[in-house]
């Protein structure tokens, strides 16, 4: 027995909204990934400085964090063994730039012995990150 109100026409389900939806999502992940940015290190507050430049050498990242904590390349050293494990990272006569990205809260007697700790290592040129203003 049939209802009156019943289609005769059969249940058809429509998946071109449901592929027009995962394109456009799929084109928002493209897109959004184009603008990442790459990140170095820990984030940091990093000072102002009108003379910033970008540096373009083969380049080991020093992060001191705001508690005091010294990370090369995002990993956990203590101040003894700073200029160890850097002067294992630096390849001879390649004049190696080691960035310092301190923030700006970090008591600077730290940056100045980080610093000490770095000019004790041969083939080693120092820099301090900083930001534009």
């Amino acid at each position: 027995m049939r209802l009156p109100d019943e289609s005769d026409t059969p249940l058809e389900i429509n998946i071109v909204p449901m592929i027009d939806l995962v394109f456009s999502i799929l084109a928002f992940f493209i897109i959004s990934t184009l603008y990442l940015t790459r990140s170095e290190g820990l984030p940091v507050n990093l000072p102002t400085a009108t003379t910033a430049e970008v540096q373009r050498q083969s380049t080991i990242d020093v992060t001191i964090n705001p508690n005091g904590e010294i990370r090369i390349n995002s990993q956990l050293v203590e101040l003894p063994q700073l200029a160890s494990r850097i002067s294992s990272m630096v390849v001879p006569d390649s004049g190696s730039l080691v960035i310092i990205n301190a923030d700006e809260n970090v008591p600077h007697g730290r940056v100045v012995a980080v610093m000490d700790s770095l000019r004790q290592v041969e083939g080693v040129k120092l820099a301090i990150a900083a930001e534009k203003p």
